[in-house]
């Protein structure tokens, strides 16, 4: 498994906040992906002149983790569940999404912490 691209992913209600918040920064739209999963939401993939990456997505609640994209989905599933990582217990969470450009889910660290692992189709 080869780790393509690994930065923060914020889930929030209220994007558009963190959006300029990060705009502010210095930080970039470069994509926004629209109807996501069942909740149709949004996520935008902000960069800064630097090269770091922060994605934004609308979301039910107030979430941090990271957002790992990886060359082999399952391979890297397989991988963070051996380490004891777990999906998480929302029903919701504890899907795979398949948006048709790429596949993710998340897992959760035996300590608690959350990854967004993805996998872009080529």
């Amino acid at each position: 498994m080869k780790i393509t691209s690994f930065n923060p992913l914020i889930i929030t209600r209220d994007p558009e906040s963190a959006i300029k918040l990060f705009e502010d920064l210095g930080f970039k739209k470069r994509h926004v992906k629209e109807n996501i999963s069942e909740i149709n939401t949004t996520d935008v993939r902000m960069k800064d002149e630097n090269g770091f990456h922060v994605d934004v997505a609308y979301g039910d609640g107030e979430y941090t983790m990271i957002r790992v994209n990886v060359d082999d989905f399952d391979e890297a599933i397989e991988f963070f569940m051996s380490h004891g990582f777990r999906k998480p217990n929302h029903e919701r969470a504890h899907k795979t999404v398949d948006t048709g450009s790429s596949r993710y889910t998340m897992v959760v660290s035996p300590s608690g912490y959350i990854l967004a692992v993805s996998q872009h189709k080529k």
